[in-house]
């Protein structure tokens, strides 16, 4: 059985996650957010945590073979707030990504996105750029960085903006470069899940051809 811990399960990305490991029959499925989705299954367990405690959130990744994590917040449910913003979209994933290293767990895969750079003047993009920064240099033995664009499905929030580039953009998309180009958010969990059953090494990143 292998054991996979997922955070941001309740998201666009790792919901399909979520469901793509159910499919599966030898997982067990550790939950970790910041309050219970009350999930129905026996082969998952939800496990609530502060993420600012440290010590929790190491008991909580303990004897995971991998860790998903694709948590993200809008300018909308912060109030325009970019501290708050951080909260989730930076000190989240590096919070999880530092238990992982504490535990020694072999993989982390996380959603990024694509033109992340820490250089980078514009406020998201630096944010994702420092995040992937830090995690590389955790010795972590495998740490997949997906990098997709703008994610095509359905949330269970509604995003103005977000609606209507899922409209227009699959319209243009042949003329955008290969990276920047919309994509299914299935098709990013599918990949995620592809790679981390495979044993690999190092810091990879992923954009659209990759996945």
């Amino acid at each position: 059985m292998k054991n996979y811990a997922i955070i941001g399960a309740s998201g666009l990305i790792g919901n399909h996650i979520l469901n793509e490991l159910l499919l599966q029959s030898d997982v067990h499925l550790t939950v970790i957010g910041r309050r219970s989705l009350n999930l129905n299954d026996h082969r998952i367990k939800e496990v609530v945590v502060d993420f600012s405690d440290a010590s929790s959130l190491i008991s909580a990744v303990k004897g995971m073979d991998a860790v998903f994590v694709s948590v993200g917040t809008t300018q909308k449910k912060v109030k325009g707030d970019d501290k708050a913003y951080r909260k989730v979209d930076h000190d989240v994933p590096v919070a999880v990504a530092e238990a992982c290293a504490a535990n020694s767990i072999p993989k982390l895969l996380l959603v990024s996105s694509v033109g992340a750079d820490s250089s980078s003047s514009n406020f998201y993009l630096r944010l994702k750029g420092e995040v992937e920064d830090h995690i590389e240099k955790l010795p972590i033995s495998y740490v997949g960085i997906f990098q997709p664009s703008l994610l095509m499905g359905n949330r269970n929030e509604f995003r103005l903006g977000e609606k209507i580039g899922q409209m227009i953009m699959p319209l243009i998309s042949f003329l955008l470069p290969m990276h920047y180009r919309p994509i299914p958010a299935q098709s990013v969990a599918k990949s995620m899940i592809r790679e981390a059953m495979k044993n690999k090494k190092g810091v990879c990143r992923y954009t659209y051809r990759d996945m």
